[in-house]
């Protein structure tokens, strides 16, 4: 099989251990109309770390096979809507005063 990576969004997570559902989402041009139209397909996804949450957008990439459909893993966690509201909430840092030296002149 060749190299395939798809970025996704975390539909389906916490319910299976080390594995979480992607949906993979893609435009399309229909034949007869010439209008655009979505179509989706989901993917069981590795994820041995248990980190993925719903929402999270994810790079996923084709691999060995893991079990009976499980063909993916998870390369990278492209975008967290957990961790953006974290850094959100945090305290924000104030940085230092500068220092003035100007002098005045005459």
């Amino acid at each position: 099989m060749p190299p395939m990576s798809f970025l996704g969004v975390v539909t389906k997570a916490g319910f299976m251990k080390k594995t979480a559902t992607v949906t993979v989402s893609r435009w399309v041009i229909e034949k007869k109309t010439g209008k655009r139209i979505s179509r989706s397909k989901k993917f069981l996804v590795h994820d041995a770390r248990d980190q993925l949450r719903v929402e999270d957008l994810v790079l996923i990439r084709n691999c060995p096979p893991i079990s009976a459909r499980k063909r993916f893993m998870l390369e990278k966690v492209v975008r967290s809507p957990e961790t953006e509201r974290d850094l959100a909430h945090a305290p924000a840092v104030e940085p230092p005063p500068a220092s003035s030296t100007m002098t005045a002149t005459p």
